[in-house]
């Protein structure tokens, strides 16, 4: 369910506590726990403990960095689509072959603010995702994020 809370440069970032604190904390404690039992004495079921505990600990972080592919690739869709309906079809064409975090930067921005923001873009005085997002003056809340 989406969230009504307001969202602005400040406070866009999307923190999980029960992801980022609580799952992460006992898959740390259970490597450590298999790391122990494993010093303790070496044995199989100490080894595939262990080897389990360290394969959650990767599947922790793939699993969030597939998730944040397949959104960064739904919102390069949604704003491409967004660049032919807002900008004129040129500016829409170079918009579109902007680098990706460029173009996840410029989706917090009004319709109205959008064409001044691309064109600064597109022309180079503006490149860093972080300052694109500082430019933007009317915020659009995305509050449907992994």
């Amino acid at each position: 369910m989406a969230e009504t809370r307001s969202q602005s440069f400040e406070n866009h970032g999307q923190y999980r506590p029960e992801y980022h604190i609580v799952v992460f904390f006992i898959l740390l404690a259970n490597f450590l726990w298999a790391g122990y039992q494993l010093f303790q004495g070496l044995t199989g079921g100490a080894v595939v403990a262990f080897l389990m505990s360290v394969a959650l600990i990767v599947m922790f972080f793939s699993v969030r960095v597939q998730i944040l592919t397949v959104q960064d690739r739904v919102i390069r869709l949604e704003m491409r689509q967004r660049f032919r309906s807002v900008l004129a079809a040129d500016l829409a064409n170079r918009a579109s072959s902007l680098p990706l975090r460029q173009i996840i930067a410029l989706r917090f921005a009004s319709d109205e603010e959008l064409p001044s923001l691309v064109s600064e873009v597109v022309s180079g005085q503006v490149t860093a995702p972080k300052e694109i997002k500082q430019k933007v003056r009317d915020w659009q809340a995305d509050h449907l994020r992994a």
